[in-house]
C-alpha cells in the first residue's frame, strides 16, 4: 500500500481535542496531522491468520478446513429430472412439454460435453462453482443497495443503561472487536451441525473488507491487518485506531463512548443541510460503472486529500454510522437498516440514507439504541453474519454480567490485556484520537452527489416494507404437530400468495452447503406438485382433515429437497456452472480457465506478487449461506449465437430465473428482524426468523400491496393453527413441566396439607392438555357460528352434536362457512406423537414426522347438498376486526 496522509479536521476542537490527554498511545507516535497507512501495517501483520501459534492453542477455527470435502458435482441427468420437477408446477402442459423436449435433446447433444469440462475445470479448484459465482456477484452493475446487501436488527439490549445510541454503539464496538481478534488468533470454535465441522472461511472476509468497482466489474478487496473503525455521522466521515499491530483492544468501552459523543458533538455543528452536500456515501449507491468512474475521479492525483480519505475508508475494520433519527414500528426499523429513510427538505436531502457506506460491513446505530447490521454480501453468506452478530450481542450481555459477578463466564479463550494497564509504548503505531475526513469536493463530484441522491431518493420510493412479529405460536408448536418449522412456514408463503393472486410463482429458498469446501447454498424450489395440491385445497370448501394431510404431504416434500439440497445435490447450482463452462468456451478461453477479469480462484482480487496472499496458508478456502438478492436478473448476458444448449434458450431457464417470492430462514433470539429487497419488480423479498414461541417476518416489494401480504400471511397462520388443533390432540408444551403429570397419579401417602385449598381449573395436568388444543383467541373463529346451541337460526337442530357447554366451539376453516364443534374427549381422535421432532429450525436439518389420524367426528353443524351454507350471524360479523373481515372476504373468494 503506498504511503497516506490523511490531514486532521481543523474544525475538531475542544470536543475533540480534550481526547487526546487520555489516549493511551505514546504521543511520539501519533502524529498531530495525520497517519501513515502504510507504515502502520508493518509486514509482520499482513499475514494474521497463521500468525498466532500459541503454544496452549495451535488455532481451531481453521483446523478442519483440510478435511472438508469437495462440493461433488451431482449427475447430469439427475439435475436435468430435478429442473423439470421443479418447472412442472410452474408451467402450461404445453410449455412443459416444450422444456421437457429442449432437455431431452440437451441430455444428447451438448450436455455430455459440458459436463466433462466442468469436472475438468473442477478439478482443480477447491469449489466448482465458487469462481461462477462470485462472478454472478461482482459483475452485477445495478446498485448494491436494496439488490444484493441484505440487514439484521438486532434486538433491544436488555441492559437498560445501553439503550441510547452513544452506549449502545460503543458496547457492539468493543464486542465487534473482540470478534475480530478471536478470529485472527483462530480462538473463534468452528461452526457445526450435530458435530460435523462447516467451513470457517468467510468469517476471514467480514472485516476489513471492501466492495470496489472497476471498468470490467467489481473485485473485493482487504486489508487483513486493518486496525481503524471509521464512523459516519451525519453523512460525515471519521476514524480513529482500535486494535494494535497484535490486533488487541486498545480502547476500553469507556474510551470509545467518549470518542463517539465527540464525534457526534462534531457532526452537530455543520447543519445538516451543508452536510449532505458533502455526503459522499451516496456514491457508493450508485450504477457500479458510475461508481467505478467516480472512483477514479477521487483517485486521479495519488497521495492527494481525496485519495487517501477513500483509502482509509476502504480499509477500515467495518463502518459504524449513527444515525441522529429513531424510528418506532418494525417496518421503519427495517427500512433504515436496509436502505436508509428519504427525507428532502427545502430540495436538500437530510435522510439516513445519505449516512451510509453500502461497500462494506456496516453497523447501525439510531438514536434510540436500536441497532442492525447491513451487509456487503459478495463474499459472506447470512449464516456467517448471523454467527458474528449473535457473537456480539451475546457478549454484550456476558460483559454486563460480569459488572455483577466477575466469574461470569466469557465467549471468548483470551482477552485483549486491559489498556488501562499497558506500558504507553506497547501499543506502537496508533491514533486513537478521532479524525474528520473532509474531502475536497471538486465540481464533478458535486454534480454526481446530486444525480446520485436523486436516483437513490427514486429507488427507495420504489420499495415499501411490512413485518409482522406473529406471538401466537413458533417452533414448537409446529414440532409439537410433527412439522418441519421451515417447511411449515414456506407453505406459509405459498398459501398467502395464492390467496391473493389465484396462482403459484417462482419461489426461492437458499439451502447451506458450508459442510463441504468452499460451499456456499443450493437453491431449494419451494413450489412442488404437493404443495401446489395444499394451497389449492387449503382455500377449496374441502374438510379439515383433507387439508391437513394436503399440508403434511407438502412439507415432506419440501423437506425430502431441502435436504439433498444441503448434500450438494440440487440442481441450480449444476445447472448454471454448465452455463458458464458454455459461456467461457465462447470466448475460447477454455474449460480450464481459472479466472477472467484479473480475478484469482477464490473470487478476490489478484495479489501483486510482492504482496502476501490474504488468508491462512494450509487451510481451505470457504464460502457458506443464504444469497437473498441475487435471483432475478442474475443470469450472465447470453451471446446471441445459434449454439446455445436447447435447455438455456427455452423459456424454462427464464422462468426458473426469475424469482417471484424469494425467501430467506435466518436468524435467531439475537435478532428482531432480517430482511432484504425484491428480487423482481413484481415479486416480494422475504425475510424471516422462527423463534420458539414467535415467527418473525419482514416484506418488501415494490408496492405490491405488501401490508395486505403480510396480514394474509397473519391469518393464514391462525387458521392452520385452528386446523391443527381440530384434527390432533396437541400435547403439552415442551416448556411445560412434567411435574404437572406426576399429579394424576394416586398418591400411596400424604398429609392433610396436600389437600388444603381450592384447586384453580384450567392448570392442572390432567386438564392441560386438553385446554391447550381447546383454547382459541377470538381471531381462530373466522367463518363460523361463534356458540353454537340447538336453537341457533344458522345452525339445523338434527345435524348438533352434543358438546362440551364450557369449551369454546372450533370452526372449519375455509371455503363456505363450515361449522364444526368441539369433539368431546371420548371422541377426540387420539393421535400419537412423532417418535422425534425436528430440534431445530434450519432447514438443512428438519424434517417431518407423521402419524396417521383417526377419522374425525362428524360435524355438529354442517350443510347439506339440499341446503346452502350458513351464512354468519349479525353478532359474530360485528365482532369481527378489519383484519379479520378481510381474511374472510379472501376466503370467500377462493
Amino acid at each position: 500500500m503506498p504511503v497516506r496522509t490523511v490531514t486532521a479536521s481543523q474544525s475538531l476542537n475542544g470536543s475533540i481535542t480534550f481526547l487526546t490527554s487520555m489516549a493511551t498511545t505514546n504521543p511520539e507516535a501519533n502524529p498531530p496531522f495525520g497517519k501513515n497507512t502504510a507504515n502502520s501495517f508493518p509486514a509482520v501483520s499482513q499475514n494474521p491468520l497463521s500468525r498466532y501459534k500459541q503454544s496452549y492453542n495451535p488455532g481451531i477455527t481453521f483446523a478442519h478446513e483440510d478435511q472438508l470435502p469437495k462440493l461433488p458435482i451431482p449427475d447430469l441427468e439427475s439435475s436435468c429430472n430435478k429442473y423439470l420437477g421443479a418447472l412442472r408446477p410452474l408451467q402450461t402442459g404445453r410449455e412443459h412439454e416444450e422444456t421437457t423436449a429442449a432437455v431431452q435433446e440437451f441430455l444428447k447433444s451438448s450436455g455430455p460435453e459440458l459436463q466433462e469440462r466442468l469436472k475438468r475445470y473442477a478439478s482443480s479448484k477447491t469449489s466448482y462453482i465458487e469462481q461462477f459465482w462470485y462472478d454472478s456477484y461482482l459483475n452485477f452493475d445495478n446498485p448494491v443497495v436494496l439488490n444484493l446487501n441484505p440487514f439484521f436488527l438486532l434486538e433491544d439490549d436488555p441492559t437498560p443503561a445501553r439503550n441510547n445510541q452513544v452506549t449502545r454503539a460503543a458496547s457492539l464496538v468493543i464486542s465487534a472487536l473482540s470478534f475480530v481478534r478471536a478470529i485472527r488468533k483462530e480462538e473463534l470454535p468452528p461452526d457445526n451441525v450435530r458435530g460435523t465441522p462447516l467451513c470457517m472461511y468467510q468469517y476471514s472476509r467480514i472485516f476489513g473488507t471492501s466492495r470496489v468497482p472497476t471498468e470490467h466489474g467489481c473485485q473485493i478487496h482487504q486489508d487483513p491487518s486493518s486496525k481503524h473503525l471509521v464512523v459516519m455521522c451525519r453523512g460525515q466521515f471519521y476514524w480513529f485506531d482500535v486494535l494494535d499491530e497484535n490486533s488487541d483492544l486498545i480502547m476500553s468501552e469507556k474510551d470509545v463512548a467518549l470518542n463517539l459523543q465527540a464525534i457526534v458533538e462534531d457532526a452537530r455543528k455543520t447543519p445538516i443541510k451543508d452536510a449532505a452536500k458533502g455526503a459522499l456515501g451516496v456514491l457508493s449507491t450508485e450504477n457500479r460503472k458510475v461508481w467505478a468512474s467516480l472512483r477514479e475521479v477521487l483517485t486521479r492525483e495519488a497521495g492527494s486529500n481525496n485519495a487517501d480519505c477513500l483509502a482509509i475508508v476502504d480499509s477500515a475494520l467495518f463502518i459504524l454510522c449513527l444515525d441522529y433519527t429513531s424510528p418506532q414500528t418494525g417496518a421503519d426499523l427495517c427500512m433504515n437498516m436496509l436502505c436508509g429513510t428519504n427525507e428532502v427538505v427545502d430540495g436538500v436531502q437530510v435522510g439516513t440514507c445519505t449516512n451510509r457506506w453500502y461497500d462494506k460491513l456496516q453497523i447501525i446505530v439510531c438514536n434510540n439504541g436500536s441497532a442492525g447490521i447491513n451487509f456487503e454480501h459478495t463474499g459472506v453468506d447470512g449464516h456467517t453474519v448471523l454467527r458474528m452478530a449473535s457473537d456480539v450481542y451475546t457478549d454484550t450481555i456476558l460483559r454486563f454480567a460480569r459488572t455483577i459477578n466477575g466469574q461470569a463466564p466469557s465467549l471468548w479463550a483470551s482477552t485483549s490485556p486491559d489498556p488501562s494497564k499497558r506500558d504507553p509504548t506497547s501499543f506502537g503505531d496508533v491514533s486513537t484520537t478521532p479524525h474528520k475526513l473532509e474531502w475536497t469536493m471538486i465540481p464533478e463530484l458535486n454534480t454526481a452527489l446530486r444525480f446520485a441522491e436523486t436516483r437513490l431518493a427514486d429507488l427507495i420510493n420504489q420499495n415499501e416494507f411490512q413485518t409482522l412479529e406473529f406471538s401466537g405460536y413458533g417452533k414448537n408448536f409446529m414440532t409439537s404437530m410433527g412439522f418441519s418449522p421451515d417447511a411449515f412456514v414456506q407453505m406459509a408463503f405459498q398459501a398467502a400468495y395464492y390467496g391473493l393472486y389465484g396462482r403459484v410463482e417462482c419461489t426461492y429458498e437458499p439451502a447451506m452447503t458450508k459442510i463441504f469446501l468452499h460451499g456456499r447454498t443450493e437453491a431449494v424450489r419451494s413450489v412442488t406438485e404437493e404443495s401446489v395440491k395444499f394451497v389449492k385445497k387449503f382455500w377449496a370448501d374441502a374438510p379439515a382433515k383433507e387439508k391437513v394431510e394436503a399440508l403434511k404431504m407438502a412439507c415432506q416434500r419440501h423437506t425430502s429437497i431441502t435436504k439433498e439440497c444441503a448434500k450438494g445435490l440440487g440442481q441450480d447450482r449444476h445447472l448454471y456452472a454448465l452455463f458458464c463452462v458454455w459461456q467461457r468456451a465462447l470466448d475460447d478461453e477454455g474449460a480450464e480457465a481459472a479466472s477472467s477479469n484479473g480475478m484469482s480462484s477464490n473470487g478476490y482480487s489478484s495479489q501483486a506478487e510482492d504482496e502476501p496472499e490474504l488468508g491462512s496458508p494450509g487451510h481451505g478456502q470457504a464460502l457458506a449461506l443464504p444469497e437473498e438478492g441475487l435471483q432475478s436478473g442474475n443470469t450472465p448476458s447470453r451471446p446471441s449465437t445459434h449454439a446455445m444448449p436447447a435447455i438455456f434458450a427455452d423459456a424454462g431457464w427464464d422462468k426458473i430465473n426469475n424469482t417471484i417470492i424469494s425467501t430467506s430462514n435466518c436468524g435467531n433470539p439475537s435478532l428482531r428482524q432480517f430482511g432484504f429487497g425484491p428480487t423482481s419488480g413484481d415479486g416480494f423479498g422475504i425475510g424471516y426468523i422462527i423463534k420458539d414461541e414467535s415467527i418473525s417476518i419482514c416484506a418488501s416489494s415494490k408496492h405490491r400491496q405488501t401490508n395486505r401480504f403480510v396480514n394474509t400471511l397473519e391469518g393464514y397462520f391462525q387458521e392452520i393453527r385452528h386446523l391443527l388443533r381440530q384434527t390432533q390432540r396437541r400435547t403439552a408444551s415442551p416448556n411445560t413441566s412434567r411435574a404437572r403429570e406426576a399429579e394424576e397419579r394416586p398418591h400411596l401417602s400424604g398429609g392433610p396439607m396436600k389437600s388444603r385449598g381450592r384447586a384453580i381449573p384450567g392448570v392442572s395436568g390432567k386438564n392441560r392438555a386438553l385446554d391447550e388444543s381447546s383454547s382459541e383467541t377470538e381471531e381462530d373463529m373466522l367463518g363460523g357460528c361463534t356458540t353454537p346451541t340447538p336453537n341457533s337460526p344458522d345452525c339445523k337442530p338434527s345435524s348438533l352434536q352434543p358438546i362440551l357447554t364450557s369449551t369454546p366451539p372450533h370452526v372449519a376453516v375455509g371455503g363456505a362457512a363450515a361449522i364444526a364443534a368441539v369433539p368431546t374427549a371420548a371422541s377426540t381422535p387420539e393421535i400419537e406423537p412423532p417418535s422425534s421432532s425436528p430440534s431445530s429450525s434450519s432447514s438443512s436439518s428438519s424434517y417431518c414426522s407423521f402419524s396417521t389420524p383417526s377419522p374425525l367426528p362428524s360435524p355438529s353443524c354442517s350443510p347439506t347438498t339440499d341446503t346452502p351454507p350458513p351464512r354468519l350471524p349479525h353478532s359474530v360479523l360485528s365482532a369481527l376486526t378489519p383484519s379479520m373481515s378481510f381474511r374472510l372476504s379472501i376466503k370467500r373468494r377462493y
